[in-house]
């Protein structure tokens, strides 16, 4: 198994479906949570899929949103997810890390910011987000915006 960052132009379509797939099991089916998973973002030339793959399998994803893409001046993490059969294995860390990395090198010295689920907050706190936000409604899924401070 290996990290994979890749353009939506890069991504062959088998990865794509597995991916999208992978996106809709989580967001969609698992957190009964109906909404438009297919929003734009994904094609976006600065947007970076950040991908492990078992076989031909996507079983960890998230992808890198570009300064104005998500957040107004500042890049963002997003679709962060693992499969059901590779969660207890400790790669929702490496993935966020692998994500910042990649928001580090492509945007350095920035603050990276996300809209975290609130039952997340903690794991996110331990991967060096604060809070920013009081609790709100996303997609009828409490959330809040966490700013991970940039380093010098």
């Amino acid at each position: 198994m290996q990290w994979q960052v890749q353009t939506f132009a890069e991504l062959d379509t088998l990865t794509l479906y597995s991916l999208l797939q992978l996106r809709v099991d989580v967001f969609v089916v698992e957190q009964h949570c109906p909404y438009p998973e297919l929003d734009d973002k994904d094609l976006h030339p600065l947007t970076r899929h950040i991908i492990l793959k078992k076989g031909d399998k996507v079983i960890a994803y998230a992808r890198v949103l570009a300064p104005n893409v998500s957040f107004e001046g500042f890049p963002g993490i997003g679709r962060v997810c693992v499969s059901q059969t590779a969660r207890r294995l400790g790669l929702g860390r490496v993935l966020v890390d692998k994500t910042l990395q990649v928001c580090q090198q492509l945007w350095p010295a920035t603050d990276i910011h996300i809209s975290a689920q609130c039952y997340l907050q903690q794991f996110y706190q331990d991967c060096g987000f604060n809070p920013a936000s009081e609790p709100y409604l996303e997609d009828d899924i409490p959330h809040l915006k966490m700013i991970l401070a940039a380093t010098s």
